[in-house]
């Protein structure tokens, strides 16, 4: 028994994390990024009622309905735990106390104290198939473990496996209702009797076993939800090209080309060389970030940065950073401070390569839908003002 609550606990981990590789996967549907270790913790307590059925019963024709108050009692479990991916969790439950020993059908003399302590392994049925979605009202997650108990009465102790359905509803971000349907198998002298028939054959009721339904709360602690992969590994895999067909898509870049347009109708061909510096000199660069992050996805987009850099530095003139988030995500006020911030990272970043302060113009535009796909839309612009 031993070795198989340590093959359980083993194989849970192992389970863990590749889960936590598969769904952080950014090409999966519904993705999400591992979150770290004091994430997703929750508490959960029961009122439990449990029926009891004890391998002393073979060879009595005791009623066997669960609802015989000879055979059932109420009690409680208490039980801590965590997600490590959305649908894989560990838990410890508690569970007690006043249960039966079922040897009559007598249900005073039946009546004894105990208490079991099993580790479990959660599998959210739900998330796994139907992908992660924080406010889905209904999980559906099954759950298997190993443990140990004692009858306090009796003074026993034995060991035990457990498995079950645990279904939560959805109250709140960080309340939950729980309607847990549990299963347990244990030694023989689980309800503090050894086995005492000899003459009966030891089979699939040569165990004491239990029946639970169990009604009560989850509290989720801390950070009670996953936070979508961004798309940043795309923006970063697309070539120059469709980098400059984006930048083409925003609507201060086609203001410019308008602007550029009108001015060279006005004033005398200049060399080819001139107009070419002109136009790359002006032309935006975007700066991409990850979902509520002020911190830069990558420095590589610093690198298109650092031309407007050179120019500005030696012609004169002023940049403008304008920062953006995406609509979706978070409210107007929220979006607002974020871009202000992604804003002052790419002018904090212009500083350290020269530029003075007093030539950076910073400008917050809050949450835009204005690309898709959505994550397009976290970013800042460096652009020249004129």
């Amino acid at each position: 028994m031993k070795k198989l609550i340590l093959a359980l606990a083993l194989v849970s981990f192992s389970l863990s994390g590749m889960a936590q590789t598969t769904e952080a996967d950014p090409v999966l549907k519904n993705s999400v990024s591992t979150n770290s270790f004091w994430s997703n913790w929750f508490w959960q307590l029961n009122l439990a009622g449990t029926a009891f059925y004890s391998n002393q019963e073979q060879g009595h024709d005791f009623a066997k309905s669960p609802f015989e108050g000879f055979r059932n009692n109420l009690g409680f479990s208490v039980a801590v735990g965590k997600w490590f991916t959305p649908g894989l969790g560990l838990r410890t439950k508690f569970n007690g106390v006043w249960g039966r020993t079922v040897s009559s059908e007598d249900k005073s003399a039946n009546a004894s104290q105990y208490w079991t302590l099993h580790e479990q392994v959660l599998f959210n049925v739900s998330n796994m198939l139907c992908g992660y979605n924080e406010k889905r009202v209904w999980n559906f997650i099954p759950y298997i473990g190993a443990g140990m108990s004692r009858n306090m009465t009796h003074d026993y102790y034995a060991m035990g496996l457990s498995a079950g359905i645990l279904n939560t509803f959805r109250v709140s971000k960080h309340f939950a209702i729980n309607l847990d349907l549990g299963y347990g198998r244990h030694q023989e002298d689980f309800d503090g009797q050894e086995w005492g028939a000899l003459d009966h054959k030891r089979g699939f009721n040569s165990a004491d076993q239990t029946f639970n339904v169990e009604i009560g709360l989850t509290w989720k602690l801390g950070k009670a939800t996953w936070d979508y992969t961004p798309d940043v590994a795309a923006i970063k895999a697309l070539s120059q090209a469709q980098i400059d067909a984006l930048n083409g898509q925003l609507a201060d870049a086609n203001a410019e080309n308008a602007r550029l347009r009108d001015a060279l109708a006005n004033i005398k061909p200049a060399p080819a060389q001139t107009i070419t510096v002109k136009e790359y000199i002006t032309a935006p660069v975007s700066v991409f970030f990850n979902i509520d992050r002020s911190k830069i996805a990558s420095k590589k987009d610093l690198q298109n940065v650092k031309d407007l850099v050179e120019a500005v530095k030696a012609n004169g003139g002023k940049l403008v950073v304008t920062g953006y988030a995406d609509s979706k995500t978070g409210s107007a006020a929220y979006n607002q401070r974020l871009s202000e911030k992604r804003a002052e990272t790419v002018a904090n970043e212009l500083v350290n390569m020269g530029v003075s302060r007093d030539q950076i113009e910073v400008v917050a535009a809050g949450g835009v839908d204005t690309l898709t796909p959505i994550s397009y839309n976290r970013r800042a612009v460096v652009s020249v003002k004129q």
